[in-house]
């Protein structure tokens, strides 16, 4: 639910704009607002559980994500809009770390935990495009708001069973750290408040030098920080084994290239090629369906292959998927130009980043599962975020000076971006190069 709602809004973005009266480049912070401070509060959520019980943030987080799912539904305005989703994102990071650690500390028999940490990386990974589809048939056949209307009945349910269901997790003494919550949180969204400003203002316009100035500094202090205090949000410790640094740095990189795919592509099918919303939304069904498909079969692939075969397999497949995207055209249809691309990728996110968890949560000691479950899904959003603000403005750079159409300019902004997308991708498969071979994690 947390992950779906990363993408559920996407298919329905053409909609919001014309009914909440959007711009175009301020259309993004429908995603940005819930996955900007969602990432930038899961450290300190994971803190949060660990102080206070996994279970009952869990609790917490689920019901105050519900009730902000129901405010967005009712939203009469982008400003309403906007509040609801930054409410959702504060929900989703006192929820998120502690769902991981929970799943990490109930399931203590190694394989049972790989499997488990197998099955939430395919939960995760298929939410990111079954919200394509689902915000799709939502769209087409109710409204899009009725895509946030769906969080409400399974959110209660998991408010009324979890106490049932759920056991609470030892709880650990342990401070919150407020700075470095502050200056993580927005360093983080100066850089993205910049990068989005600079793609309609450009990069001269003193709004948008001064948030980036703001951002790097508010950033260096964050780790200036967190080598003083005696409880960091992000403990050095868990990146001093290799495989894991490596899977911290892919969940960073991965996201950056998947999120811009879901966003540049839906408004392609539907402002370009025409596709209605239910179009639209199965259209990602395939990429979808390879996603899921592959991270179940990581728990038989993993302990054979190492981790290395693995990830390089995926990102060179992702590779090859978004630099297919660079030669979108008006007039490409989506069997011969969208397809290929969406199989490879789901290919290649399924082989690539579902091992990543099994990798960090199944080597932790269980007394940092919420520090190390926050870390994993900070640098996930963080990536995600930041990926989206700064592709966004190469798309608005190229936008700012038609080349011919409009439909022609704006392709020609979304292959830019596509363009930026696979130098990211390279870096995941640079990092994946990284990985101990098969003999030397196993032991």
């Amino acid at each position: 639910m947390l992950i779906l709602d990363a993408t559920v809004m996407n298919v329905a973005l053409p909609r919001i704009q014309a009914d909440l009266g959007f711009t175009d480049t301020g259309l993004s912070w429908v995603m940005t607002a819930y996955s900007l401070v969602f990432g930038g509060l899961l450290l300190l959520g994971g803190r949060a559980g660990d102080l206070f019980g996994r279970r009952r943030m869990f609790v917490v987080g689920a019901a105050v994500f519900t009730a902000a799912s129901l405010l967005g539904g009712l939203a009469g305005s982008a400003e309403m809009l906007i509040a609801a989703r930054i409410a959702q994102g504060i929900g989703a990071a006192l929820a998120g770390p502690s769902t991981l650690a929970l799943i990490t500390t109930t399931f203590t028999e190694a394989k049972a935990r790989v499997r488990a940490l197998a099955l939430f990386s395919a939960m995760s990974s298929g939410g990111f495009a079954i919200g394509l589809l689902l915000g799709g048939l939502l769209t087409e056949w109710i409204s899009w708001r009725a895509a946030l209307y769906i969080n409400v009945p399974f959110g209660l349910m998991i408010v009324l069973l979890t106490s049932r269901f759920v056991a609470e997790a030892p709880r650990r003494r342990a401070r919150l750290d407020i700075p470095g919550a502050f200056t993580g949180t927005f360093g983080v969204g100066s850089l993205v408040f910049a990068f989005t400003h600079a793609a309609s203002h450009g990069w001269s316009d003193p709004i948008t030098l001064g948030t980036l100035a703001a951002g790097l500094a508010l950033l260096a202090a964050f780790l200036v920080i967190e080598t003083k205090v005696s409880e960091p949000l992000i403990p050095l410790r868990l990146f001093g084994e290799r495989n894991r640094a490596a899977a911290y740095a892919n969940f960073f990189f991965g996201p950056m290239a998947m999120m811009s795919m879901f966003f540049f592509l839906t408004q392609f099918l539907q402002d370009i090629r025409g596709f209605a919303a239910l179009e639209t939304g199965l259209a990602f069904l395939p990429m979808a369906l390879c996603m899921f498909g592959l991270s179940r079969l990581i728990p038989r692939l993993l302990p054979r292959f190492g981790p290395k075969p693995l990830a390089l397999t995926g990102t060179a497949l992702m590779v090859g998927g978004v630099v297919w995207l660079t030669r979108l055209t008006p007039e490409s249809e989506y069997f011969s130009h969208l397809l290929g691309p969406m199989v490879l990728m789901g290919v290649g996110v399924g082989l690539a980043f579902s091992p990543l968890s099994v990798i960090i949560m199944s080597t932790v000691p269980t007394e940092e599962a919420g520090a190390a479950g926050g870390v994993l899904q900070t640098l996930q959003q963080a990536g995600a975020t930041l990926g989206l603000a700064i592709l966004i403005t190469v798309f608005g750079a190229v936008t700012r000076t038609p080349s011919g159409s409009p439909a022609e300019t704006t392709v020609d902004g979304m292959t830019a971006a596509f363009t930026a997308a696979s130098v990211v991708t390279a870096l995941t498969f640079l990092v994946a190069l990284t990985f101990r071979r098969r003999a030397q994690a196993a032991a």
